[in-house]
């Protein structure tokens, strides 16, 4: 049984030759510490009357800097181990939360991989992924296997790449620090450039 079509594909983000200029743009990061000085650049203020659904960790900053209406959204601790909520599954949902809620016209995954050497990768270098995959969703098992790792392409955005600059390749995520033989294996054979929650390589 062959796998369907990845309905992204097929989404039409414009008509054709419209432009709209962004007003309102989303960052979600992982961790406080490397939101913190974001929030601070921007002059930003954690919002108490939280749009979120009662009970969450989740914490939202909110200002206004040259025209944009900004929003940072942290997953916040957890509530058993008191550390950062970091992994692919918060990551969604808070992702999810908040493109609901705020409705931005550009979300922003910030401070999330580090980058291959061999694909011209940098410190410092700032990444706008062209594809996305997962490495450690391993489901050996046809058609489950193309699902398990979920390649897909992510939006077309040429005039960010043109216009600020930016680095482009594919994007890797999983929900461990470390990279197996394994999770290796399936990085190479997508040929990514940035991986998530690894250091430079």
């Amino acid at each position: 049984m062959a796998p369907p079509q990845d309905p992204i594909a097929n989404v039409q983000t414009s008509s054709e030759g419209e432009e709209r200029a962004i007003s309102s743009v989303l960052m979600v990061i992982a961790m406080q510490a490397e939101a913190l000085p974001l929030v601070s650049k921007f002059n930003l203020s954690e919002v108490e009357d939280s749009v979120f659904p009662k009970g969450v960790p989740w914490i939202r900053y909110h200002g206004t800097y040259k025209d944009l209406e900004i929003n940072i959204v942290i997953p916040g601790k957890d509530t058993i181990f008191g550390i950062d909520s970091v992994g692919t599954v918060t990551a969604a949902l808070v992702t999810y939360a908040s493109v609901q809620a705020l409705k931005p016209d550009i979300v922003l995954n910030v401070g999330t991989a580090g980058g291959f050497k061999d694909k011209g990768a940098c410190i410092g270098d700032v990444f706008l992924a062209t594809d996305v995959a997962f490495h450690d969703r391993r489901i050996p098992i046809p058609v489950f296997d193309q699902y398990g790792v979920r390649a897909r392409p992510t939006f077309s955005t040429p005039n960010l790449v043109k216009e600020l600059g930016l680095k482009v390749g594919k994007l890797s995520t999983g929900d461990s620090l470390d990279m197996s033989s394994q999770d290796e294996e399936l990085i190479r054979a997508n040929d990514t450039a940035v991986k998530d929650m690894e250091l430079l390589m």
